[in-house]
């Protein structure tokens, strides 16, 4: 099975379809996901096969200012996932240092998460081998129980 490239332009409402390995083979469709079956049929009657029987491979071609604003886009995704990536970091680092003085409840509180969620940053902090030693991963059953209990309340404010 051949596999064919089929240029894709966008003409007033329609995407026009060009096989450039086949002169003459042209289709269109009205949405890009009818692109793939529109083209596959276009050769398989110039060829006279099964459109089973062929592979397309569609290449849009956008005007510039579409592709510079998905190239924008897709720069502040990276950025994003970079960010998420350095706030989860900086989330396990927090939560390792507050439980040094702190219940998971109390850390939790400061975090703006639940007490579960400071324990999974702990376990995967200390998976990831960037955990000191000294770090604990709770204050005892009985300072759990005088920690609040109000999951309303607002983060406290860390003294400067």
């Amino acid at each position: 099975m051949s596999t064919y490239r089929v240029v894709a332009r966008r003409t007033g409402d329609w995407w026009a379809l060009e096989v450039p390995d086949l002169p003459g083979v042209f289709s269109q469709a009205k949405r890009l996901a009818q692109a793939d079956e529109a083209a596959r049929e276009a050769i398989a009657v110039m060829l006279d096969v099964e459109p089973e029987d062929v592979a397309v491979e569609i290449e849009t071609v956008l005007p510039k200012e579409a592709q510079d604003a998905l190239t924008a886009m897709r720069l502040a995704q990276d950025e994003a996932q970079r960010a998420a990536e350095r706030e989860r970091l900086a989330m396990q680092r927090a939560a390792a240092v507050l439980t040094k003085e702190l219940s998971q409840r109390d850390a939790g509180r400061f975090l703006g998460v639940s007490f579960q969620r400071v324990h999974q940053l702990l376990q995967s902090y200390k998976s990831a081998g960037s955990k000191s030693a000294d770090v604990r991963g709770s204050k005892t059953a009985e300072s759990q129980k005088t920690a609040s209990r109000s999951k309303t309340a607002n983060r406290p404010k860390a003294a400067a």
